[in-house]
């Protein structure tokens, strides 16, 4: 049995105190798949692959449950608002 979105949540905002995160079970209610979006400042100076690689991290237990994680965003606090500026006036 997987893991519910409530412990993903808990484990990434213990671990990388995000401004800004979205978990979505996307395997259907079993916990076993999970779409995240995440700003934190943990991201500050670190490569795309290292910001995947923290997100990875903080979810160490949980992965063993996860069969699917995916990381459609893995930005920083700036690059949160000004993404969210840009959607805004397009």
């Amino acid at each position: 049995m997987g893991v519910s979105k409530k412990v993903v949540e808990a484990a990434l905002q213990s671990k990388l105190n995000p401004t800004f995160l979205s978990v979505l079970d996307t395997s259907g209610g079993c916990g076993a798949s999970f779409m995240v979006e995440i700003a934190s400042a943990a991201f500050e100076g670190k490569r795309l692959l290292e910001r995947h690689r923290l997100v990875n991290a903080a979810l160490a237990d949980e992965m063993k449950e996860i069969h699917a994680l995916s990381v459609t965003k893995a930005l920083t606090p700036q690059q949160w608002q000004e993404q969210a500026q840009t959607s805004k006036t397009s």
